[in-house]
């Protein structure tokens, strides 16, 4: 059960590490020292994620998407509190254009993409939520209003199941085959459309508040002032649509497979990405990325379930989606 209420005066947008051994209820682990050479390899190995070809000094007062079509003019955002004490926002469905033609190859071309209407947790997911749910907290910088971190895609697909089934609601996730049932009433990560629709909340530049890489020292925490540590979510201004932190702090975990040339092939509806991959796609970039890797358009990935082993997973948090029973 949803209990709604709205939230006045949210404030609009528009106005690394080496991994360590697990804490608190975590089993003791093994030494992970000899994977950092399997970890080197991994991470030349990997095609995405790539900076776009422009340089982040550049990244100012340029955009050559065409308009965004939100939904609906700018109003308060409509928010549910969940039995499991988690704020949601509604995101009203609508279209955007998504990519960007000076980014990286993989966001390539930009094309309209419509959305359905959606539920989206109104912050990370914290560890406090993480450890309630699951029993243990693999976050490498704790405390319990920061973000969940150093997980992978798998662990947070469990979670979501785990909250549906805590609400009563059906899973998505088979945790066999994890494949998602997009018709489920319960939760699961948001595909990428989904996530950059969101991201953007109406706006149609390089972040939700503009061109102006400079802006990110207001409305994120990301590599030039966050201490190299994620901070409690909330902390920064939410975006028009009353999402908070979706650039910077953790980059967070989508649904969908990364194919570098999906973009070229996608339905314009509701587009749920390739049926297979190597790779899960994360996005908004984290505490320790640059301007360029924050954009609301740009992709990274990264295998689903690889042990936490390697350089960066401190990094990896995620947040949930519901879909709308009806529209708004």
């Amino acid at each position: 059960m949803l209990t709604e209420h709205r939230i006045e005066g949210v404030q609009s947008a528009s106005g690394g590490s080496a991994c360590q051994e697990r804490r608190r209820t975590n089993p003791p682990q093994a030494d992970r020292t000899p994977a950092l050479a399997v970890c080197a390899l991994l991470l030349t190995l990997s095609s995405c994620g790539r900076e776009p070809s422009n340089e982040v000094g550049k990244a100012a007062a340029r955009s050559d998407s065409p308009a965004a079509e939100p939904a609906r003019s700018p109003q308060p955002p409509k928010v549910m509190k969940t039995e499991s004490g988690v704020e949601m926002v509604l995101i009203p469905g609508g279209s955007f254009m998504m990519g960007d033609a000076q980014g990286a190859d993989d966001v390539k071309p930009v094309r309209k993409v419509s959305v359905s209407s959606f539920w989206m947790d109104k912050h990370e997911v914290t560890q406090a939520s993480y450890e309630d749910l699951i029993g243990n907290n693999p976050a490498k910088h704790e405390g319990d209003k920061n973000p969940i971190e150093q997980v992978r895609w798998t662990q947070a697909a469990r979670y979501c199941n785990a909250r549906s089934l805590k609400e009563g609601l059906k899973p998505c996730y088979d945790e066999q085959t994890w494949k998602c049932d997009f018709e489920a009433n319960g939760y699961r990560l948001p595909t990428e459309a989904e996530w950059e629709y969101a991201c953007r909340a109406g706006a149609s530049k390089l972040y939700s508040f503009g061109d102006d890489a400079q802006g990110l020292r207001t409305h994120a925490w990301f590599k030039e002032n966050s201490g190299k540590k994620p901070h409690s979510v909330g902390e920064k201004p939410a975006n028009a649509w009353g999402l908070h932190d979706m650039h910077g702090n953790v980059s967070e975990w989508c649904n969908d497979w990364h194919a570098a040339d999906y973009y070229k092939s996608s339905p314009e509806k509701d587009p749920r990405g390739p049926e297979t991959g190597q790779k899960r796609v994360l996005r908004g970039g984290s505490f320790n990325s640059p301007p360029a890797k924050c954009a609301a358009s740009f992709r990274y990935c990264d295998a689903p379930a690889l042990p936490d082993v390697c350089l960066g997973y401190d990094e990896y948090g995620f947040r949930c989606v519901r879909k709308a029973a009806e529209g708004p």
